[in-house]
């Protein structure tokens, strides 16, 4: 018998499919892990997306699973894996690329990349959503889910403090005093308005990237095996948010948690908050006020991290299935797609191409806060990705976390944070 290339092992499996219609058990059944880390109907969409893509591609049969967040979805998927039942795909964080290459479980997309068109389709994407998803000059993930955090404001609350509600605040300075004049207070003495919301609980290394990049920090080097936690830059960082609560009185105090705070800035219980732009069509559709979108107030420079998710292919499935889940991946990242995705999210569109569609373009023309975040990643970098990256991710949020709520000085906690990190890190230099 004649030796099966990939090409035409995949097309028998998709033949077969083909053969026994859309019920057919030889469908080639392609399984993606898929986190839900926003409001707003996600999973319709996905689910959408996915009968649509096997109407047009008969043999071939998407099985969406949702896996919780970020962090339970990569433990879920992992677990499976070692327990000898690999999904085909999955989003998970561009953060976890360390992670996921260490452990040896993904493939290059370079595997899959034979034809022109899918080299004119590689090049397409961000430059700063790629960063950290190649590894040694190979691309081991592709972006889908990806966000920068942007900064909200509530233009009527502006307009009741005696601001320009058309005009957010360019700097950390303007920030912190444009707290001041809309923090407002009952007859109690309760505070009834917060000036700002900076999220701290689930998503605090992210966000604070956002405050250290302005500040002119990095927090890791791109070989993923050095942290900077102890900078000067960063400490004053961490002190410059704490001051918010407990030098100015303008952010509540302690722990603000990530998923209350895009519900609390919708009900006027903020004025301005820091969140995802994946949060942004879950705020349009529900805020009963108009409101701005602007970068992230810098206090030396513009700065933010790119965020979110991106598609990986696995290893320890037949060569049929990681075809077809490439074939799925490509089809999900069209500009078209990614244009439809974005406007029904508010994630940022992963390449520019996407912006250039007619649906985007009258989506923009008439909601321009929704390209704020395009517009910021020329200032944006990568998010904290290291080897063992949920370990130091961890011991860095915990370090911001007693710092936040005042259980230690800031560069106690986050000296602390460098020596247990350069603990885990030594084997990786």
């Amino acid at each position: 018998m004649a030796k099966l290339t990939r090409r035409s092992f995949a097309a028998l499996a998709l033949a077969a499919g083909m053969a026994g219609g859309a019920a057919n058990a030889a469908d080639v059944e392609v399984r993606m892990y898929f986190p839900v880390a926003v409001g707003g109907p996600v999973t319709k969409i996905i689910d959408d997306y996915a009968a649509a893509f096997e109407k047009e591609n008969p043999g071939i049969k998407i099985k969406p699973i949702y896996a919780g967040d970020y962090q339970q979805t990569v433990a879920k998927v992992l677990t499976a894996v070692k327990g000898g039942d690999t999904p085909e795909t999955a989003i998970l964080l561009a953060a976890d690329l360390f992670l996921l290459t260490d452990e040896d479980v993904v493939t290059p997309i370079e595997d899959f990349v034979k034809t022109p068109e899918d080299k004119a389709w590689l090049a397409t994407f961000y430059p700063a959503f790629l960063e950290n998803a190649k590894i040694g000059g190979k691309t081991y993930a592709i972006p889908f889910q990806r966000s920068t955090p942007v900064l909200y404001w509530n233009k009527d609350a502006f307009k009741a403090a005696g601001l320009d509600p058309n005009k957010g605040p360019a700097n950390w300075a303007e920030m912190r005093d444009m707290a001041k004049k809309l923090t407002k207070k009952d007859g109690s003495g309760a505070v009834s308005q917060w000036g700002i919301q900076i999220p701290s609980d689930g998503n605090t290394a992210w966000l604070f990237t956002g405050i250290t990049t302005g500040n002119g920090a990095r927090l890791t080097n791109a070989d993923g095996n050095k942290v900077s936690f102890d900078d000067p830059k960063v400490i004053e960082a961490v002190q410059a948010w704490y001051d918010l609560s407990k030098v100015d009185g303008t952010q509540p105090s302690g722990l603000i948690s990530w998923g209350a705070t895009p519900r609390d800035f919708i009900e006027g219980k903020a004025a301005m908050i820091w969140h995802t732009t994946g949060n942004l069509t879950n705020i349009k559709s529900n805020a009963k006020f108009d409101f701005g979108v602007g970068f992230l107030p810098g206090m030396k420079q513009n700065g933010a991290p790119t965020g979110g998710g991106n598609f990986y292919v696995f290893k320890g499935v037949p060569q049929a299935k990681q075809e077809a889940a490439f074939k799925f991946i490509k089809w999900m990242t069209t500009p078209e797609r990614a244009a439809d995705w974005s406007v029904k999210t508010g994630y940022v569109a992963t390449s520019p191409n996407a912006y250039d569609t007619p649906a985007m373009k009258a989506y923009t023309d008439g909601f321009p806060q929704a390209i704020v975040a395009r517009d910021q990643l020329k200032y944006a970098v990568s998010e904290l990705t290291t080897h063992e990256n949920q370990r130091v991710t961890k011991v860095f949020n915990d370090s911001l976390q007693a710092a936040m709520t005042g259980a230690r000085p800031a560069d106690a906690a986050l000296k602390d944070a460098q020596r247990e990190a350069e603990r885990i890190l030594k084997d990786f230099k």
